[in-house]
């Protein structure tokens, strides 16, 4: 789970923009291919996407601009366990983790 587009970490770290270029920098050039997986209670598609056969979700969460999204799936707690350990992104710069700032922002 990425951070919003909006969303900055408490120290001004731009979290969300930042997220963003990171991902493009991970697709740019690059083929992508979605493979569905689930829908999730909304309706949304729940997919793995990879650019050159690389898993963009574990390289974003590897790279600390997400996180493994537990409550759902453990697929990228091994990403997450070295982000965190080598204080990366959002680990770095104390962010609230993408689903308690959205909770946050509908009170």
């Amino acid at each position: 789970d990425a951070p919003e587009t909006k969303q900055d970490c408490p120290d001004g770290w731009a979290a969300g923009r930042l997220a963003t270029t990171h991902l493009q920098s991970l697709i740019s050039g690059r083929n992508v291919i979605c493979e569905r997986k689930d829908t999730d209670r909304y309706g949304r598609t729940v997919a793995i996407c990879r650019a050159g056969g690389e898993d963009l979700g574990a390289l974003m969460v590897r790279d600390g601009y997400a996180w493994a999204f537990l409550r759902y799936s453990a697929d990228y707690a091994g990403q997450e366990a070295l982000a965190k350990r080598e204080s990366l992104g959002v680990h770095l710069h104390g962010c609230l983790p993408a689903w308690d700032w959205r909770a946050a922002q509908r009170q």
